[in-house]
């Protein structure tokens, strides 16, 4: 399958030698949702802002769509649609007429029917003669994301979507992404609510200092980096974890009241079985005990520990 995004050995080096982005290399497919998680600072907006055409890359290539972002720029502009993190809008003009707007720049002609399913979708419809700067925060974020969907794009960049957002604005965007998905449009989203890249994202990719760590399906990287954790609570409190069990994957709260076995979810023997032999040999007994495995939040910490 050709990827409706590829990015090649890119660069962005900045005025004094700054270097942003280091020789990055990734490829999106159509109809994908692809999250791009990383620390502040860590060079996701700088990548978003060269794919989208607002800052030159210094070396490498950029193709969307078949098109080249710096050679062909209308072409492949075309297809791209940004929501940045900034809330930016034409503060004394309606809604109705900011969004129909957008779409006219793109060279679209009117499509009042598509304007209205938009408006409708993210709640905004009962807001289309109000002049954008009378909304709130959250409506102004909608409206910036009605702009960005109003020339029909294929791949649809949200530079932190539900920063400041309410919990009802969130889930919406999670529903209007999973319908962008069903109809083959592209969504590559940044935020810094794991949460979402959980429930939204198809693939991950994880950027620290300019790099990409890791470029993994969501599936692969839980089934592959997560662990899985057995709680066991005890009857009586201990002061250490006795010697014979020293050698098993174990760590004992910090109240000597639970033992906490950690095993990789891979493998088909999880020594669960020989834990609890140990354990009735000790003379250790439990009451009760919980399983729970890592969350992609706890993988994402664990990754930027480790490579810091």
């Amino acid at each position: 399958m050709q990827p409706i995004l590829s990015v090649s050995h890119l660069d962005k080096i900045y005025p004094e030698n700054f270097q942003a982005l280091y020789d990055i290399n990734l490829e999106i497919n159509k109809g994908e949702v692809f999250a791009l998680l990383g620390p502040n600072g860590s060079g996701k907006t700088t990548l978003i802002n060269c794919i989208c055409g607002i800052n030159n890359p210094t070396r490498g290539t950029i193709l969307c769509n078949g098109f080249n972002i710096v050679s062909e720029y209308k072409q492949a502009r075309a297809s791209i649609a940004l929501v940045p993190q900034e809330l930016c809008t034409d503060a004394y003009e309606t809604v109705w007429a900011t969004v129909n707007f957008s779409r006219g720049l793109f060279g679209k002609p009117p499509n009042p029917e598509l304007i209205e399913k938009i408006l409708r979708d993210l709640s905004l419809w009962e807001k289309k003669d109000a002049r954008t700067m009378t909304l709130s925060g959250g409506m102004k974020r909608r409206v910036m994301i009605a702009k960005a969907l109003s020339h029909e794009p294929q791949v649809l960049f949200l530079d932190e979507p539900t920063a400041g957002v309410d919990v009802e604005l969130r889930r919406g965007m999670w529903d209007m992404v999973g319908e962008l998905k069903s109809r083959g449009v592209t969504v590559i989203l940044t935020t810094h609510y794991i949460e979402e890249a959980e429930i939204m994202a198809d693939k991950i990719a994880i950027i620290r200092q300019g790099k990409i760590l890791l470029v993994k399906d969501k599936s692969q990287l839980m089934q592959q980096l997560g662990k899985k954790q057995l709680k066991l609570l005890l009857q009586h409190p201990l002061t250490e974890i006795p010697l014979a069990l020293s050698k098993q994957p174990l760590e004992l709260t910090g109240d000597g009241r639970a033992l906490i076995y950690t095993f990789d979810t891979q493998h088909g023997n999880t020594g669960i079985a020989q834990l609890m032999r140990q354990l009735d040999e000790q003379g250790v007994d439990f009451k009760d005990l919980h399983s729970n495995e890592s969350s992609l939040e706890d993988i994402f910490v664990d990754l930027i520990r480790s490579k810091s």
